[in-house]
């Protein structure tokens, strides 16, 4: 059993992390640290909560940290609980700079320590679809690729770190932005060139919130966008190739699921968790063929920490390795060069 330390109890270690974890056999949520408020306790009352990270740390038979708190916490949190000899899980982005970056991964193996970021998106149903088509070879070589994220909020949340221009890697691209570039890579490796743009839509935001990303390989263009002003949205995923094209409409359901708390406390979780209905499935249209719907691949978030806990117990690869996340933290820096300087970088372009 590996015992679990989640670090931080906002959205991201309620609905991402703690909730998830508690559906993995073969871990079990050990501590939560919530340096105020009740929040932990009241959704886990078997759970102990900790208000400090020397408290957390005391119990020497939790093995995993998963640090879940504002991005400008990540590298001193992410020290400490290596050097405590911890394993670690931290939520994308990774830091805000790749030197710290660096730094932790090579920490990280100094210590003989597992670190790996939450790349979550991997199992959304709607990607290990597009996974399996695209390595199937149905769509012949890929031309074109777009991934979006669409959204309609015409204020900034009140209070929100992520929105503030005081604080770092807040913005829609440090945000979102890891989710579609660690996409991409996955699918696609590493471009030659990145062409990227980080605007504001609202006239009330004092920072990013909207992108486009442009990652061009030698005969494919893959276009990573964010909009906040999208009442009618656009297609999540589109692909071209030179045997047909791919489209799809709607977001994975889980998050939404446990944005809202509608989520199974303990292992048993429901045998359709994660499926989409049949009316958000994609469409393929292949050459000479009428258009079909295609079933989309059962998502589940589970997947990523059990991973984790078979890289710990067993020895397994990590799915999302320290060299992926340092990858998307290069990918992510030089979109942020490309947006400030209004250029287009090559990839061996240093990103800061």
């Amino acid at each position: 059993m590996v015992r679990v330390g989640v670090i931080g109890f906002g959205l991201a270690g309620q609905a991402f992390h703690a909730a998830v974890i508690q559906g993995v056999a073969g871990m079990e949520l050990a501590c939560i640290l919530e340096r105020h408020g009740s929040r932990a306790h009241e959704t886990y009352p078997d759970v102990r909560v900790a208000r400090t990270l020397d408290e957390l740390l005391s119990d020497e038979t939790i093995r995993l940290c998963v640090i879940a708190t504002p991005n400008d916490s990540h590298f001193d949190l992410t020290r400490a609980c290596l050097l405590a000899g911890r394993d670690v899980v931290v939520d994308k982005p990774f830091t805000p700079t790749m030197a710290e970056a660096q730094a932790l991964v090579r920490l990280a193996a100094e210590r003989g320590r597992l670190l790996t970021v939450y790349q979550d998106r991997r199992w959304d149903g709607d990607f290990l679809t597009v996974r399996k088509l695209i390595a199937s070879g149905a769509l012949g070589t890929i031309a074109e690729y777009e991934a979006r994220f669409d959204r309609f909020r015409l204020e900034p949340k009140a209070n929100a770190w992520r929105e503030r221009p005081d604080h770092p890697a807040a913005g829609v691209l440090w945000d979102l932005g890891p989710h579609l570039i660690d996409g991409a890579l996955v699918l696609f490796g590493e471009p030659q060139t990145i062409t990227a743009s980080a605007f504001c839509q609202r006239s009330t935001s004092q920072i990013d919130d909207s992108f486009d990303v442009y990652m061009e390989y030698p005969r494919l263009r893959a276009m990573l966008k964010a909009r906040i002003i999208a009442y009618a949205l656009g297609p999540h995923l589109l692909i071209h190739g030179t045997k047909g094209s791919f489209l799809k409409y709607g977001m994975d359901p889980q998050e939404e699921r446990l944005r809202s708390g509608n989520f199974p406390r303990g292992k048993d979780w429901p045998s359709d968790w994660g499926e989409e209905p049949e009316a958000q499935w994609g469409t393929l249209s292949l050459v000479g063929q009428p258009p079909a719907k295609i079933k989309t691949e059962r998502g589940d978030y589970r997947g990523f920490y059990a991973n984790v806990r078979d890289a710990i117990e067993k020895g397994a690869l990590l799915d999302v390795s320290p060299e992926h996340a340092l990858r998307v933290m290069h990918a992510l820096l030089l979109s942020h060069k490309s947006s400030r300087e209004s250029r287009t970088i090559r990839w061996d372009e240093a990103p800061e």
